[in-house]
């Protein structure tokens, strides 16, 4: 397949390709551009031209053809299910009961919030010598976005950022990550067809190195909304500094569950297996990465998740009954199998799992894990589960706050007060309640404090604003109605 530059599909400048695989059996499924410097440059070059294109479409018009591309992506959800399973490496089950319905759900969305994009009317009444003076807001669009993306959940994270910045009216170029783009090169076909501007969006394969640093660094980009590691966030804010562009950063996890002694251990344990090891192979921000559960209860949930973790399917991800996959590439698997190892070295226990086979992590399930083990200190992105004996709740919410992350948490319990007060004492961007952490709601504000962002949410109206620019409009002295210091009634 080949990238979409300037409303056309084109190869990279030197000719330069990169390889997609089956991350299950090293299958080729196709190759791509790796895209150069020059081709960044270009692309940006005719997003500036596009943007005044784009920005110009009425918002009745950009709803209209997010809308149209939502339904073709229904339409041709079976071609896209299969082909982003074969690249992506997450279960057939998975892929087919979320990530592409997902999409659809959150492109319509932006579509309907690109016709409700409103500003505000303020009077100024309030205020001295402004008594009859009147100001309104109104928000106008950036220019241009750069969205990198990550390869855990393309298609989904990519909707947030493509959706929202058309629907505010930007020109975006998309950077697809290395080792999934071809659903994503599939679905901008479909953007194309519905009639979008020539240039308002094109999409880069190719290197982070090259093409997601050159979008952050070169002048002529507005904005750079990028998930992925803390790792490259630090590097993109870096480079985005040099020309004040606004950054987007949605960063790594290590999130916390705490499991209170007044919940069924059962259903507990059934949420983090499922928050864990079946939701995207462990390679998830906001998967269940730590968990800490009353003493009182400990033995039981350790007991069934051990039970359920035996009982889990690795294997080939396509295959319809496979519970858990490979690793996206064989870097990502070196750095879990020598966490796992680092971990034992430490002294913690280890129950079950922990096996590696090619790119395939076998699920491993933690105790007796020190607070200063690898696995509480550092992100684990693949299927490792530690679970942490707690006395009181407190103990439990100053482990979870110990760290260097603060994307989501968890708690399990049916007591208000200790609800209430973890939802305020967790130093999250949010709190769930009887439920894992791997969720995400496409109509709310999604983001992380510390290493897990940089404070900005993403979501429907959090992300159409700030994809905007507010510009505020005074009417001095726009009416006569108010009394004015010195004048007699």
């Amino acid at each position: 397949m080949q990238m979409l530059i300037g409303g056309d599909w084109v190869s990279a400048s030197d000719a330069s390709e990169m390889a997609i695989l089956n991350p299950s059996t090293g299958e080729l499924l196709g190759s791509v551009p790796a895209a150069t410097v020059a081709d960044v440059d270009r692309a940006v070059e005719i997003a500036n031209e596009a943007k005044h294109r784009i920005a110009t479409l009425p918002g009745h018009e950009r709803a209209r053809i997010l809308e149209a591309v939502a339904a073709r992506i229904t339409l041709n959800r079976e071609h896209l299910v299969a082909l982003l399973n074969r690249e992506n490496g997450k279960t057939f089950k998975e892929v087919d009961g979320w990530e592409i319905d997902a999409a659809a759900r959150i492109i319509k969305g932006y579509a309907e919030e690109a016709k409700r994009l409103h500003g505000h009317a303020i009077p100024l009444n309030g205020i001295p010598d402004l008594e009859n003076s009147l100001a309104f807001t109104v928000y106008q669009p950036l220019g241009v976005i750069a969205a990198i993306i990550p390869f855990n959940y393309p298609v989904e994270l990519w909707s947030h950022k493509v959706a929202g910045g058309l629907a505010a009216g930007n020109a975006v170029i998309t950077k697809a990550p290395e080792e999934c783009p071809l659903a994503m090169l599939e679905i901008s076909k479909y953007f194309e067809e519905a009639g979008l501007p020539a240039g308002a969006h094109q999409i880069l394969t190719g290197y982070g190195e090259v093409v997601g640093a050159r979008l952050a660094e070169i002048d002529g980009v507005n904005m750079v909304s990028m998930t992925g590691s803390t790792e490259v966030g630090r590097l993109v804010s870096a480079a985005a500094s040099r020309t004040l562009k606004k950054v987007h950063l949605e960063l790594g996890g290590s999130d916390a569950t705490i499991i209170c002694a007044d919940v069924d251990p059962r259903i507990a344990a059934e949420a983090l297996v499922a928050g864990r090891f079946t939701s995207g192979n462990g390679q998830i921000c906001c998967a269940v990465k730590r968990v800490f559960v009353d003493r009182k209860i400990h033995g039981a949930v350790v007991d069934r998740v051990v039970e359920l973790t035996g009982k889990l399917s690795v294997g080939d991800h396509t295959l319809p009954d496979t519970d858990v996959g490979p690793m996206i590439s064989p870097v990502a698997a070196d750095r879990v199998e020598t966490q796992i190892k680092r971990a034992v070295e430490q002294g913690a226990t280890l129950l079950i799992g922990g096996k590696r086979d090619r790119q395939f992590i076998h699920p491993a399930v933690f105790v007796d894990v020190e607070p200063d083990n690898v696995l509480l200190r550092e992100e684990v992105f693949g299927p490792v589960l530690p679970l942490v004996a707690f006395d009181t709740i407190d103990h439990a919410i100053e482990m979870v706050n110990d760290s260097d992350y603060g994307l989501q948490a968890s708690i399990f319990t049916n007591d208000f007060r200790s609800i209430m007060n973890a939802s305020i004492k967790l130093q999250v961007g949010t709190v769930i309640v009887n439920h894992q952490t791997a969720m995400r709601i496409e109509c709310l504000p999604f983001g992380g404090r510390k290493l897990s962002g940089n404070g900005v949410r993403e979501g429907f109206l959090e992300t159409l604003k700030d994809m905007s620019e507010t510009k505020t409009v005074v009417f001095k002295d726009a009416f006569d109605f108010y009394a004015t210091p010195g004048e007699t009634s």
